[in-house]
């Protein structure tokens, strides 16, 4: 059985929030159950990195409220990102859920044929988590992520409180960053920044 790795930016940079795709289950602070993947098991690996790029807020998240995040490859900025060694099929059905669509179901068998060979970007479609970009290799399997098309042209929304919880959970259980530099990171994001103050921000990702 293929793999690749699942390279996570947002909420899934922490773990019990990534389970929820994989195994099932509602994310403290979500509006929403996930089914979870055919196949429940527990990535194989796991690794933390950065990738070039950039982080965008944009649209409305019907699981946080307010902007969800999206990588933008071309900006001139780094993300901060984890990755989860997972099946291709598990990795389809984790876009498949994104995209509201079955696990299984045709758009994730469609997404399991080609994962492989995406070498740059594969637009599954127009939706917002519908574009497979790959963003490195890691012992000779792809790493891809999910995004926009056109992530740098979204227009900002600032994203709720919940889902930067999440995120900030996820930047220190991956990357063992404290409050600063958490706060520091996604200040700098588009949509966060210049609608969350640095205090507003410190109260949030302190909690």
């Amino acid at each position: 059985m293929s793999s690749v790795w699942y390279v996570a930016y947002g909420s899934n940079l922490a773990l019990n929030r990534f389970r929820c795709y994989v195994a099932g289950g509602r994310p403290a602070g979500g509006a929403r159950d996930y089914l979870g993947c055919r196949d429940p098991s527990e990535p194989a690996a796991i690794l933390s990195l950065q990738i070039p790029g950039g982080l965008v807020f944009s649209g409305e998240s019907t699981v946080w409220t307010g902007g969800s995040a999206f990588y933008d490859p071309y900006a001139d900025t780094r993300v901060a990102a984890r990755a989860y060694l997972i099946t291709t099929d598990q990795f389809a059905d984790v876009v498949a859920q994104e995209m509201r669509r079955p696990p299984g179901g045709p758009f994730a068998l469609a997404l399991s044929a080609v994962a492989q060979t995406v070498e740059t970007a594969h637009a599954m479609g127009p939706g917002r988590y519908e574009t497979i970009t790959r963003v490195g290799v890691r012992d000779g399997l792809p790493m891809l992520t999910m995004t926009h098309g056109e992530a740098g042209a979204l227009v900002p929304a600032a994203p709720s409180a919940a889902y930067l919880r999440w995120i900030a959970a996820g930047l220190h259980e991956a990357h063992g960053w404290d409050v600063g530099r958490v706060v520091a990171y996604l200040g700098g994001a588009v949509g966060v920044r210049g609608q969350w103050s640095r205090d507003e921000l410190i109260a949030v990702v302190g909690e």
